[in-house]
């Protein structure tokens, strides 16, 4: 199955989408996220969830809606919800805005646009706090500190096998 990963960088950064791993269960699918998003510098904590349990809406679609209002009831839970407000960056979808208490994605995510005041969005993604499985705070050393020492490059920085050719023709 499919797994959506979120890294924090540092304390006071934000989880951030990075990209999906495949796995089994959510143990294989954080070793996946580290072998693939760990490598990246600066890692101190990683999230995986399962793709089929994040509730997502575009801006499109919350437009195309009728506006809900968020309404308190008894059975809440903590959702995490995530926002995307810019195409412009090109390693992360969405980064965690803030957690809510209600007592579903929809709801959740209703309380979340009513704190948002003005700030845009492209799109949305809602999880359950339930759903999220974490790497284990004390072992952040041994998962992400051998990375700290690698360097590491944007796809942009490689040529590609054409450009490469050319350059070697050209000597």
């Amino acid at each position: 199955m499919r797994w959506e990963v979120f890294k924090q960088d540092a304390p006071s950064k934000p989880h951030q989408a990075v990209g999906s791993v495949h796995g089994a269960d959510a143990e294989h699918a954080l070793l996946n996220a580290r072998h693939v998003f760990g490598r990246r510098p600066a890692a101190i904590s990683m999230w995986v969830v399962r793709a089929d349990r994040i509730y997502g809406r575009t801006a499109e679609e919350l437009a195309a809606e009728a506006p809900r209002a968020p309404v308190a009831s008894g059975n809440e839970g903590t959702y995490h919800v995530f926002r995307k407000a810019s195409h412009r960056r090109s390693m992360t979808f969405v980064d965690h805005l803030t957690d809510v208490r209600a007592a579903g994605p929809s709801e959740a995510l209703a309380v979340a646009l009513a704190g948002a005041g003005a700030e845009p969005g492209l799109a949305w993604w809602v999880v359950d706090a339930n759903d999220v499985h974490a790497t284990d705070p004390d072992a952040a050393a041994s998962w992400f500190e051998p990375a700290k020492d690698k360097t590491y490059k944007q796809q942009s920085q490689y040529g590609t096998v054409a450009a490469k050719r050319n350059e070697g023709a050209a000597g």
